[in-house]
């Protein structure tokens, strides 16, 4: 059995997804696990334009990487996170995680031989003569409309669950209202005293008594300096 171009190249990028999504799970470092994932993302977007499916690997391309990854990313830097804390009781888990990567390896290889032993051409959808895109809508919004919109629905739920935490008021929150500012007058901010003629003269008739008590006032006389006294050797 001779090993195309194309097989060559899907053995290799199998390698680097497998490498990738072992360091992930094994590096010490947050920042170069989230790093090693994309790495892991793109092996897997390579995997899947070798296979055709072209929409699938620039959505996983745009979106994990794109937006998902960044997020990860700017998460990571921003927190303290003591990664020994985490790390604490990882040998303790290791028998009940290596039993759940078995069962996940065998579901997987059952799945593989159900689909090698079903006969080819026996699918509901027929083969399209265009792109996989156009298939791929074509079954989305017609066999599974109703499992789309009820997955648009819960997005749209959790966006708005998320905003209405976000912007919840509190009490030592300080905001400005554009529209209250605009519309403030002249009386709003400058008022006007008006103060009567008594107050007045009441002030002028006391103030020079301040400044005669003040002129008359004992100045101290000033004190005669000691002459210095020089200390022989």
């Amino acid at each position: 059995m001779s090993l195309t171009f194309s097989g060559a190249v899907y053995y290799l990028f199998a390698a680097i997804l497998v490498f990738a999504a072992l360091r992930v799970v094994t590096v010490k470092n947050p920042v170069q696990a989230a790093l090693f994932l994309v790495l892991a993302f793109f092996s897997a977007a390579a995997i899947w334009m070798l296979l055709k499916a072209e929409f699938l690997a620039v959505a996983l391309v745009l979106v994990y990487v794109g937006a998902v990854m960044v997020l990860f990313l700017f998460v990571v830097m921003m927190l303290d996170i003591n990664v020994d804390s985490l790390r604490a009781g990882f040998r303790k888990a290791i028998p009940v995680s290596m039993l759940v990567g078995v069962l996940i390896l065998a579901e997987m290889a059952m799945a593989l031989m159900a689909a090698m032993k079903r006969p080819i051409g026996t699918g509901a959808m027929p083969i399209d003569t265009g792109s996989n895109t156009r298939a791929l809508g074509m079954v989305l919004y017609t066999h599974y409309v109703y499992v789309f919109e009820l997955a648009a629905a819960v997005l749209l739920v959790a966006i708005i669950a998320a905003i209405a935490l976000t912007h919840r008021k509190r009490a030592e929150t300080k905001v400005q209202d554009p529209g209250e500012q605009v519309k403030v007058k002249k009386a709003d901010r400058v008022r006007v005293l008006k103060m009567e003629p008594s107050i007045l003269k009441k002030n002028t008739e006391t103030a020079p008594q301040v400044l005669t008590q003040t002129a008359a006032s004992p100045v101290p006389a000033a004190q005669p300096i000691a002459p210095a006294v020089k200390v022989g050797a």
